[in-house]
């Protein structure tokens, strides 16, 4: 657009009657620039070109034209134009209008006028301006741009209309957009959307995704509310208009005087049933109620209700059970509490969780009472958190007792109740009551899962039953759940120990079948169990494996090498075994001192013994428990009767350590070493201890008592 063909002359004409007018007010006119307007180009609209009448000089100074705005603004006040909206409403829109149309505009007139002083701009501006608001009072903004995009107006040339249409526009879209986004301030702290970005924040929505959803939810409440006004108001216009008809129905019938039967007009009578077709539904249905009713019921779930605030003398009874001992008597505080807040389940859970965070061992003894109130409404569920909740911190009496009351209740237990006993069965090592609940999943129909399934192998394994375990392993095998390394290890090490080297070896087989490599663990488990079974040749064949596939030894394996060798008495292969290990830079520790000590106090090297003893102290180790018993077993049978009480002694201190094997060997040791009295004593601890004496040691007792001459022993 060329701004220098602005103003017609048709408008410098206007430009002498604003003058006039607007002199007696303020006390400036505009005559100068209606008597000499060269300094700008005219033309008419009718005109096909323009020439530019030159002046060199600049118009004189005109009146601020913040006083014609002010004065403009004050002739548009007219309440006739919107009959809905306030005078002062429509005056800030048309001042904010008018503010935004002047700033835009003054810059173009600057661009194209750059040597024109502010003054110069602003008589400009003036003219522009009092015909905008002029066309402004005959019906609005947007009216005048409505009406004046077809029919430009005579005063401006038409490059200027279209700058003026333009402007106008842009700055009625500007405002549009203002009001939108002051309206989209207040949808954004609605309660409704707020809720649901709190529901998006829980379930893991953040940053500018949530921002997104938001703003997104902001925007659609907001579209929401505008149909159901403009539904409100088309009503409020059809009500209007029934009135205005019915008045003018009115005033016909008085003039005419005529009488006329009073037609009503109404719906025609409807028979059947309404039906409501949307998109091919029929919404009349009976069955939509239940759907609906279905609907509510879900929204009830994935809102839940809040609790009650606790306030007032309820907080105070609150924090009197929370400070509570483990001794107090809770039932009248609950009852009080019960009283005065009239508490619902979510009430009851926010109570409960609010006291597991402060104070556990109180949470369990309130969680128990809880079971028996009525407006708890306690179902499965809250006894089988309980009970996983005892389960887990291992206490068995009161799991069970939770259980007792369950069932007291007529109350099933479900399958999270069965699986939490298997696991706490299995953990404290109750194989009967492990299985029950086991055999209770089957009964539901619950196929275990791989945490089930490795709790019952380990109460199996923890119960010395290997075989029953393997069993279920390959029961999850067929069920195409594979077992754990943890798994196949601990059965390993469950047939080592037994020593079974069919069951070992048939682990260890399936381990490699299932993907797992030997490990430095499971050669040893499988070294362990031939040396335990008496077959020195097939433990150092796994030996051997192990080093070839790259595996150094360490000291409990090499330990396990020589026990198998001590087994056979082959002192000469465990030698040379031992000085090829030392070669490759094997040093021994405890556990390969412990099998020689072992093995040579069987011997009677009572010296080479107590050298070996002496390299276990340089280690800074102290011997294991073993070591004592070889250590007494070879004094006794020596007749190194000091000693050998000593290292009684020593036994006889950390005799809730021993087992059925050391007990035996030591009793026998005493036979062997005429300490038949001690002997006798010996067996009554173990007998004490719930050991039971095997049949050749009976017999070795029996003999001594036959035998026994008085004598304590060699002197």
């Amino acid at each position: 657009m060329n701004l220098r063909h602005l103003v017609s002359r048709q408008a410098v004409t206007n430009a002498s009657k604003i003058s006039a007018r607007l002199r007696s007010p303020y006390g400036h006119g505009f005559t100068t620039m209606a008597a000499d307007p060269e300094p700008l180009s005219f033309h008419s609209p009718s005109q096909g070109g323009s020439k530019p009448l030159k002046n060199p000089k600049c118009p004189k100074p005109i009146s601020s034209f913040n006083r014609y705005i002010h004065s403009a603004q004050a002739q548009v006040g007219d309440p006739k134009i919107d009959s809905e909206v306030s005078d002062e409403e429509e005056d800030g829109v048309i001042n904010e209008f008018l503010s935004r149309f002047v700033w835009i505009i003054r810059q173009k007139l600057n661009e194209a006028y750059p040597d024109c002083d502010k003054e110069t701009i602003d008589g400009m501006l003036m003219i522009i301006v009092q015909k905008v608001v002029s066309e402004m009072e005959k019906g609005g903004i947007e009216q005048m741009l409505s009406e004046s995009q077809s029919t430009p107006l005579q005063d401006f040339s038409e490059d200027l209309w279209k700058t003026v249409w333009e402007v106008s526009n842009m700055v009625l879209e500007d405002m549009k957009k203002e009001v939108k986004k002051e309206k989209m301030k207040g949808f954004l702290q609605e309660e409704e959307v707020k809720e649901m970005c709190r529901f998006a924040g829980e379930v893991g929505i953040r940053g500018d995704m949530l921002r997104e959803l938001r703003f997104k939810w902001a925007r659609e409440k907001m579209e929401e509310t505008e149909f159901y006004q403009s539904l409100e108001r088309f009503r409020e216009e059809d009500r209007k208009s029934q009135e205005e008809g019915e008045a003018a129905e009115g005033m016909q019938a008085e003039t005419t005087g005529e009488e006329e039967k009073s037609k009503v007009v109404s719906l025609p009578k409807r028979r059947g049933k309404i039906r409501y077709n949307i998109y091919g539904l029929d919404l009349s249905d009976s069955k939509w109620v239940d759907v609906a009713d279905k609907i509510h019921e879900a929204e009830e779930i994935i809102w839940p209700e809040e609790p009650k605030p606790v306030t007032g003398k309820c907080k105070l009874v609150t924090e009197r059970i929370i400070q509570s001992n483990m001794t107090d008597d809770l039932s009248p505080l609950l009852a009080e509490w019960v009283e005065l807040l009239q508490p619902s389940k979510i009430d009851w859970l926010n109570f409960l969780d609010r006291l597991r965070k402060q104070n556990t061992g109180l949470y369990f003894k309130v969680a128990e009472l809880v079971l028996n109130e009525k407006s708890f409404e306690t179902n499965i569920r809250d006894y089988s958190m309980l009970i996983d909740a005892h389960a887990k911190q291992n206490h068995l009496e009161d799991a069970e007792r939770i259980l007792k009351k369950m069932n007291e209740n007529g109350i099933q237990p479900d399958i999270l109740t069965a699986t939490s006993l298997v696991h706490m069965y299995s953990k404290v090592g109750n194989l009967d009551g492990a299985k029950e609940a086991f055999e209770s999943l089957r009964s539901q129909g619950f196929k275990p899962d791989t945490k089930v399934y490795n709790s019952m192998i380990m109460a199996y394994l923890n119960a010395g039953q290997p075989k029953l375990a393997e069993s279920l392993m390959r029961e999850m095998e067929a069920r195409d759940i594979k077992p754990t390394k943890e798994i196949f290890m601990a059965l390993l090490r469950s047939f080592s120990q037994s020593g079974d080297v069919g069951g070992a070896g048939r682990i260890a087989n399936i381990m490699q079948f299932a993907g797992f490599q030997p490990t430095l663990e499971s050669c040893t488990l499988l070294v362990e169990a031939y040396g335990k079974a008496g077959d020195p040749d097939r433990a150092r064949s796994n030996f051997d494996y192990m080093m070839k596939v790259g595996h150094r030894p360490d000291d409990r394996c090499t330990a396990s090498m020589l026990a198998a060798y001590e087994k056979k008495n082959l002192l000469d292969k465990a030698l040379n075994l031992l000085m090829q290990l030392e070669k490759d830079g094997f040093e021994p520790g405890v556990a390969t001192y412990s099998v020689l000590i072992d093995w040579l106090g069987k011997l009677q090297l009572v010296g080479e013994a107590e050298q070996l003893l002496g390299k276990i102290a340089e280690q800074g180790e102290t011997p294991p428990l073993k070591v004592h018993v070889s250590l007494f077993e070879m004094y006794a049978k020596a007749g190194v009767e000091k000693k050998a009480l000593q290292a009684l002694g020593v036994l006889e201190a950390k005799k809730e350590q021993l087992g059925s094997g050391e007990f035996e060997r030591i009793i026998n040791g005493l036979i062997d070493g005429g300490f038949k009295q001690e002997a006798h004593r010996i067996h009554g601890l173990m007998e004490a201890r719930g050991f039971v004496p095997s049949y050749s040691l009976n017999l070795a007792l029996a003999a001594s008592r036959l035998k026994r001459s008085g004598t304590r022993g060699p002197q």
